[in-house]
C-alpha cells in the first residue's frame, strides 16, 4: 500500500513538470486539427458545426503599437494569431508599409484613449460592415481566435454587448481590462461613436479601459459575463506566472482585487484536482511516465 502511494506521489509530481509540455503539445493538436477533416471541435461541437460558427462570425482585431514595437512584438502577432481574424489593423502614430495605420495621435501611456477613440472612428468609418465583432489588443497581447469566435458565436452583435476581463473599481458596472483585450458588438460600437458625437461621452481621462468603460455604461452597453461554464476566465490581462505558479499564503494582490467576479486563485489548482480524479476512476492506474501521458491525453 505504502509503494503504491509512492508510486501514485511520483506520478502526480512528475504530471506538474510535464503539464507545460503537455498543454503545449495540445495547442499545437488543436490549431492542427482545424485543417483536418473529421476531427471534432475543442467544445464537442462537430467539424460542421464549427466551420459554420467560423464562416458566421466575423472579427475584426485591431493591434494597438507604435513605431518602436514593430520589430520586437507586432510582427509576431502578424506571424501567428492575426492571421486567424477576418479583418486586422495596426494602429500606430505614423502610417508605414508593415502596414500600420496613421491616427492623428502622439505616442504615450497619456495619450492610449485618445488612441483608441480615434481607432475605433476609423473602424466605425472604414469597417463597420465587414465584420460583426471589434477585438482591441494591445502589441504585447496572444489570442486564441478560434476560443474567441467560439465564445462570440453565442452572441447578437445587433445588441449593445462588451466582453473582456471584468474589472470592478471606479465604474458601477465595471469594465474591461486593456490589457486583457476586450471586445466590441456592432452595436456597442455604434453607440460608442455616437456617445462622442453626441456629448455624452467623453475624453476625462489617460485611463484608457476605465474611461472606455465608463461610455460604455453611459451609452447602456451591457458587460458580458465572459467566464467560462466552470467559471474560469477567458480573458487574462498579465503573463501566466500571475495565476499558474503556487503562492505562499500571502495577501490577495491587486490585479486579483480588481477582479468583478470572485476571484480564484491558483486557478491550475483545479487542473490537478480534476485530473487525479480521473485518472483514479480508470480501470488501472498509471505505472510509468510514458502511462500518464497517455491517460492525460486520452482524459483530457
Amino acid at each position: 500500500m505504502k509503494m503504491m502511494q509512492r508510486i501514485m506521489s511520483n506520478i502526480f509530481f512528475t504530471t506538474g513538470l510535464m503539464m507545460g509540455f503537455l498543454s503545449f503539445r495540445c495547442i499545437l493538436d488543436s490549431n492542427l486539427s482545424m485543417d483536418r477533416p473529421g476531427l471534432q471541435h475543442a467544445h464537442g461541437e462537430s467539424n460542421s458545426s464549427a466551420d459554420e460558427s467560423s464562416q458566421t462570425t466575423r472579427i475584426l482585431c485591431w493591434i494597438m503599437t507604435e513605431p518602436k514595437n514593430l520589430e520586437s512584438r507586432t510582427k509576431h502577432i502578424k506571424e501567428t494569431w492575426a492571421k486567424r481574424c477576418n479583418i486586422v489593423l495596426y494602429m500606430s502614430s505614423v502610417e508605414t508599409d508593415f502596414p500600420t495605420v496613421q491616427l492623428n495621435v502622439s505616442e504615450g501611456r497619456e495619450n492610449l484613449y485618445w488612441k483608441t477613440i480615434r481607432a475605433f472612428q476609423y473602424i466605425y468609418q472604414h469597417h463597420l460592415d465587414e465584420a460583426d465583432w471589434f477585438l482591441k489588443a494591445d502589441d504585447d497581447t496572444f489570442v486564441v481566435v478560434e476560443n474567441l469566435r467560439y465564445l462570440l458565436s453565442k452572441y447578437d452583435t445587433e445588441k449593445p454587448l462588451y466582453l473582456g476581463r471584468r474589472f470592478s473599481p471606479f465604474i458601477r458596472q465595471g469594465y474591461m481590462s486593456g490589457g486583457a483585450g476586450y471586445v466590441l458588438s456592432k452595436e456597442a460600437l455604434r453607440r460608442f461613436i455616437k456617445g462622442f458625437d453626441t456629448g455624452e461621452c467623453v475624453h476625462f481621462s489617460n485611463i484608457e479601459d476605465m474611461a472606455l468603460g465608463k461610455c460604455m455604461e453611459t451609452m447602456k452597453v451591457e458587460p458580458v459575463d465572459s467566464r467560462d461554464v466552470r467559471g474560469r476566465q477567458t480573458f487574462h490581462p498579465f503573463p501566466p506566472d500571475q495565476y499558474l505558479i503556487k503562492q505562499l499564503p500571502r495577501s490577495r494582490p491587486w490585479f486579483l482585487t480588481y477582479d468583478y467576479y470572485t476571484p480564484v486563485e491558483n486557478p491550475i489548482e483545479r487542473l490537478w484536482d480534476e485530473s487525479e480524479r480521473r485518472l483514479r476512476a480508470r480501470p488501472s492506474l498509471p505505472t510509468s511516465v510514458c502511462d500518464l501521458t497517455n491517460a492525460l491525453l486520452e482524459e483530457w
